[in-house]
């Protein structure tokens, strides 16, 4: 139970704490965000990739509004029972029938009273950084009446806009390097990458699953991170860490991903049952987190690369696969017309590799029956035609302008 005073302070002092923070760099998410009184608005994230920021945004279209972030120490001991007195210290307020809610997932049973607000044709914009938490409660009390978005870390068109610069192989290594989580950038502190893994595993993962071994989960997560772009099983991970269960495992890797720590992706296949068999691989967030948090990383320029083209298909809506047949490709993509793209991911493109990225590339594109696909390198542009093919070499900053 919560004082409605309480409420009524943490209600204002929130709201002008919103009202005096910057607004930012203009996302590009925002373009694609459309509010309505039909559908609640749910924007889902990793912890500091700009959510908050993103609500700034959204809310400065708005003169008046009804603001409250969950996560706020004072609200510890918030029920399901204390939303109708938040209600009426919202009326108190302002007639206002514009909601946000700031990591609303901290409160169970949260979804009973958002589908009260949809139901009286509120608008409402929620922001959590679970992906899993979030999709089964919605999935339950709000099915066919949320729209869901999903923001990343800055992409690199957002990263030239905030420092001003052009794009260029050398503005891109730097956000290669750097990666685009905003208070870093603005920091350029190692510190605040790792503070962001620990907080991530003992608030979203330790405490919220009640894992009885830490420093495991860091262990298992910090390997994850090292390894982005290679082919990994649970079985393995089983025997390294010595679980009793291959379970185990994947409920763990499962919350490390919801948690949109990393990511795994199978391989393709148009089977879907051989999908769920094969071998795996995976990426992480933002290449300047895994940097921030690995040794051996930033050595290996060509899955730093692989793991930024990655990201940005992501960031467009994109399933990936990665394809392994008799020769391998990076990526295929697929759209929600489940339209088809083959990429290869090469740092640069020789004499010595230019048979085995072309051919492997080749190889996929006949499987998915595509008739053109991409090679992305640093800073190569070019173009082949291999058994009725059409390659195009294109450097991966000016790809990523471009979408």
């Amino acid at each position: 139970m919560i004082l409605k005073s309480t409420l009524a302070e943490v209600i204002e002092s929130q709201k002008e704490n919103l009202l005096k923070s910057s607004k930012g760099i203009l996302r590009d998410k925002l373009k694609e965000i459309k509010l309505s009184k039909k559908y609640a608005t749910v924007i889902t994230g990793i912890r500091r990739s700009g959510k908050s920021t993103l609500l700034r945004q959204i809310i400065t279209k708005h003169k008046k509004f009804h603001y409250l972030n969950f996560e706020d120490i004072r609200l510890f001991n918030f029920k399901l029972n204390d939303f109708e007195k938040l209600g009426e210290v919202f009326l108190d307020k302002s007639t206002s029938n514009v909601y946000f809610f700031d990591e609303i997932q901290s409160v169970s049973d949260w979804e009973r009273y958002v589908r009260t607000l949809v139901d009286e044709n509120k608008v409402i914009v929620l922001t959590g950084s679970n992906a899993s938490l979030l999709s089964s409660e919605l999935g339950t009390k709000l099915t066919g009446r949320h729209l869901r978005y999903e923001l990343y870390p800055f992409s690199y068109s957002e990263y030239l806009k905030k420092f001003k610069v052009k794009g260029s192989a050398n503005s891109f290594e730097d956000y290669l390097k750097l990666g685009g989580f905003p208070e870093f950038l603005n920091q350029k502190n190692e510190n605040i990458l790792q503070e962001l893994v620990n907080d991530i595993l003992s608030r979203d993962i330790v405490a919220r699953y009640n894992l009885r071994n830490p420093k495991m989960v860091k262990e298992i997560a910090l390997y994850l991170l090292s390894n982005v772009g290679k082919e990994f099983s649970y079985q393995n991970l089983r025997k390294m860490y010595n679980l009793g269960s291959v379970n185990t495992v994947i409920s763990l890797v499962g919350y490390l991903e919801n948690s949109y720590l990393l990511f795994t992706i199978p391989q393709f296949d148009f089977s879907y049952k051989k999908q769920l068999i094969n071998s795996k691989k995976v990426y992480a967030i933002d290449t300047g987190l895994v940097e921030a948090n690995s040794v051996s990383f930033s050595k290996d320029k060509g899955r730093v690369l692989e793991n930024s083209v990655f990201i940005h298909l992501k960031r467009l809506g994109k399933e990936v696969f990665f394809f392994k047949k008799q020769r391998e490709c990076d990526f295929i993509s697929r759209d929600k017309k489940k339209n088809l793209e083959a990429y290869q991911v090469c740092y640069n493109l020789t004499e010595e590799n230019k048979a085995r990225e072309i051919n492997g590339l080749a190889e996929a594109l006949t499987f998915i029956k595509k008739d053109s696909g991409f090679i992305l390198t640093l800073n190569q542009t070019d173009e082949f035609v291999v058994d009725d093919k059409r390659i195009f070499v294109k450097p991966v900053w000016k790809w990523m302008i471009e979408r």
